[in-house]
């Protein structure tokens, strides 16, 4: 069945089974939060909160908050947290506090290793939810009215599964508490049922990082999570920790080295290496294990027929399972250290902290584990990270892969699948977000989809995402104001008489004129740090300017963006365009670059997303055209006289069309115009002796902008209420 076309403009699909198993979804999930009979009571939740204070844990004003709503009466609550928030924490007391009203918990996740990461943080027995069904369907762990199933990292389920668990829950009156981030890795399988469930019945919402210990390291998990990549990569390369080499191969050398430099330097703290496919896992594990037997750390080899083929271990060797299997107490993901390897026989200290031995023809199910993919890394905790990037990762991927660390995490590439940075970013940046068919439903309006955005980036409670829309669109209603990027050849006569910010008003006329804030225009001086006109090109520029226009740019588009799908621009989203303006100031010791390099966009958005991917030769050469017309009155002058006859064209082709509404919004902005010149006495002065070209009389004792201003008066009494 079509169901219409996607943000990307690509047509889209789906069957009539799954329109069924979404309306499935819908139903169990409506059910399940209707009921009003699993709430903890007020004094078992305060036991549980004094009980984890005597252990020194102490939840945040979120956590709290999240702690309230998951164990309050409705039989379905949902939980979204950026990575490193502490999800499993606050999951922990919790538990506390359901079990002190009677309830049994369990917990279930998609994969083996996010089981045993929610059951290590919150002492929550946990199982995959393939062996949850299993034993359902055989009659086994059946759920009670007196179950509380806590399902972690929801956002990679995918609908069918996601439909069977709630719908199970259901029957059997138990209760669902969803946990999860719909901006990590997507469902392996078809849909986005977490997303569409927070969207529906709300969440509560943790974005408060405790997982990385810097500040700004923080804040950077907060643009991943947000979908602000770009800023966030910027943000580590300012701090030396995005490394390029020339090919990907010298990148994943490096990239070793670095790890068994820091390995050998603090054997204590933890650390893996991440990246996209299985293929590349396997050559970091190589390498690795080249480095760990070149310092003398390995025993002997023995050779193992695995599930993967043959491996060479040894004691010493940093071990992964790779499937789950109960009566070792292992998971698809544990990591471990080998202990011993002798007649068949494996001897495995596992990170957890207690130990195993199997047979391998019972199990061999392994391999090495220095290094991991993203999708075994998700709910991971190390001290120290290492990144290989390739042209696979998306937003998703790169989100997780850049948020396992508690101390640093360090990024290598190459050159030959990225050209530069600008071009990483923009691949690690890729949204892949899964949708549900009903995302196309044709009753569904653009403010639900406003909404659905908001929720997504923002905030997940529908309630406070309507007021969230409502108080941002009133507040961002300037920004970019009619703005819409044309090609080149179409901006006409579009002038800036000064360094118009890029939140200023513009005019959806061509030929608009805006006086903007030309703070300082009086100087006759030229501005200290002035543009150097001769570094035409990214490469040729300072890496700090180059960087600092490409970010604002990036800013720029963002705000663009939301514009054009008439959605509100969000908060982080002007804080960035504020920040990326300090930064172009301080990269040219210069108070108005900013307002130059705003005027310059304006005036050709085509700059934009070339300066955004990292070409910012031409915005360097516009920035410099624009600040010898600030600095020059008779330039401004120029461009003001070719920017007031494109009007006065314009307005003359409107009124012969009949037009009258459109003549006079663009009158009234051309008396705006001319108002604002009494700011600008040098301005207004070059413009006295242009006045012919402006057919305008100058008396003696009337002003430029009054005397333009009154030019166009008889015109409008004239043309008052023709077309009316």
């Amino acid at each position: 069945m079509a169901l219409g076309k996607d943000g990307r403009d690509q047509e889209r699909f789906t069957s009539r089974d799954m329109i069924a198993t979404e309306a499935r979804l819908e139903k169990a999930g409506d059910e399940l939060a209707g009921r009003g009979d699993h709430g903890v009571s007020d004094r078992q939740r305060t036991g549980a909160l004094e009980a984890a204070e005597g252990r020194g844990l102490v939840l945040s004003g979120e956590q709290r908050d999240a702690l309230d709503h998951i164990t309050g009466r409705d039989g379905l609550a949902s939980v979204v947290g950026y990575a490193g928030t502490g999800k499993s924490a606050m999951l922990g007391v919790a538990r506390e506090a359901w079990e002190r009203e009677g309830y049994q918990v369990r917990g279930a996740a998609l994969s083996g290793i996010a089981a045993e990461n929610l059951e290590s943080g919150s002492s929550i027995s946990s199982r995959t939810i393939a062996s949850l069904e299993h034993g359902w369907a055989q009659g086994r762990d059946q759920l009670g009215p007196k179950d509380v199933l806590v399902v972690d990292e929801a956002g990679m389920i995918g609908t069918r599964q996601m439909e069977r668990v709630l719908a199970h829950a259901c029957d059997a009156g138990a209760k669902v508490v969803l946990v999860g981030d719909p901006e990590q890795l997507q469902a392996i399988k078809a849909g986005a049922a977490f997303r569409s469930i927070t969207e529906r019945h709300g969440a509560a919402e943790i974005t408060e990082i405790r997982r990385q210990r810097e500040d700004w390291q923080k804040e950077a998990t907060r643009a991943f999570a947000t979908g602000r990549t770009a800023e966030a990569l910027d943000a580590y390369a300012a701090h030396g920790m995005v490394h390029a080499a020339d090919t990907r191969e010298a990148a994943r050398a490096e990239l070793v080295d670095r790890w068994d430099r820091d390995r050998q330097a603090e054997p204590d703290k933890t650390r893996i290496m991440f990246t996209h496919t299985n293929a590349e896992v396997r050559e970091l594990n190589r390498e690795a294990r080249e480095r760990v037997r070149a310092s003398g750390e390995l025993g002997e080899d023995r050779t193992v027929a695995a599930d993967r083929g043959e491996r060479d271990f040894a004691a010493g060797d940093r071990i992964m399972f790779l499937r789950n299997e109960r009566s070792l107490g292992v998971k698809n993901g544990t990591l471990g250290t080998l202990e011993r390897i002798e007649d068949g026989r494996m001897g495995v200290r596992l990170d957890g902290g207690h130990s195993v031995a199997f047979d391998l023809k019972d199990y061999a199910a392994i391999d090495h584990g220095y290094a991991a993919t993203f999708g075994k890394s998700q709910g991971v905790s190390v001290d120290r990270g290492h990144v290989l990037a390739t042209p696979g990762m998306d937003r998703h991927s790169s989100h997780v892969g850049m948020t396992r660390h508690r101390d640093d995490v360090q990024l290598h590439y190459g050159r030959d699948d990225f050209a530069d940075q600008g071009r990483l970013a923009r691949m690690l940046s890729r949204d892949r977000s899964k949708d549900m068919a009903g995302d196309y439903a044709p009753e569904r309006s653009s403010q639900d989809y406003a909404r659905a955005f908001a929720d997504r980036r923002e905030i997940r409670f529908p309630e406070l995402a309507r007021q969230m829309v409502e108080k941002v669109r009133d507040k961002a209603r300037g920004m970019f104001a009619g703005f819409r990027p044309k090609p080149k050849r179409e901006q006409g006569g579009a002038n800036n008489t000064g360094g118009m910010s890029a939140l200023g008003d513009r005019s959806r006329e061509r030929g608009a004129i805006n006086t903007g804030d030309r703070s300082g225009l009086g100087n006759r001086n030229p501005e200290r740090g002035a543009i150097n006109t001769a570094a035409l090109s990214s490469r040729e520029m300072p890496q700090e300017q180059a960087t600092a226009i490409r970010r604002y740019a990036r800013a720029v588009a963002d705000i663009h963006r939301m514009r054009e799908q008439g959605l509100p621009v969000l908060p982080h989203q002007e804080s960035a365009l504020r920040r990326a303006g300090e930064g172009v100031d301080g990269s040219v010791n210069r108070p108005h670059a900013s307002h130059d390099l705003a005027s310059a966009l304006a005036r050709d958005p085509n700059l934009i997303e070339q300066a955004a991917s990292g070409d910012t030769g031409g915005a360097v050469r516009a920035m410099a055209e624009e600040q010898r017309v600030r600095l020059d009155p008779d330039a401004r002058a120029d461009r003001f006289v070719e920017g007031w006859q494109a009007m006065q064209r314009q307005r003359v082709g409107l009124e012969r069309s009949g037009d009258t509404a459109g003549a006079e919004r663009l009158q009234a902005r051309m008396e705006k115009a001319a108002g604002g010149l009494a700011r600008d006495l040098q301005l207004e002065s070059a413009l006295r002796r242009r006045a012919p070209e402006l057919e305008i009389r100058i008396e003696r004792e009337r002003s430029i902008g009054d005397a333009l201003a009154r030019s166009i008066e008889p015109r409008r009494d004239r043309d008052r209420g023709m077309s009316r």
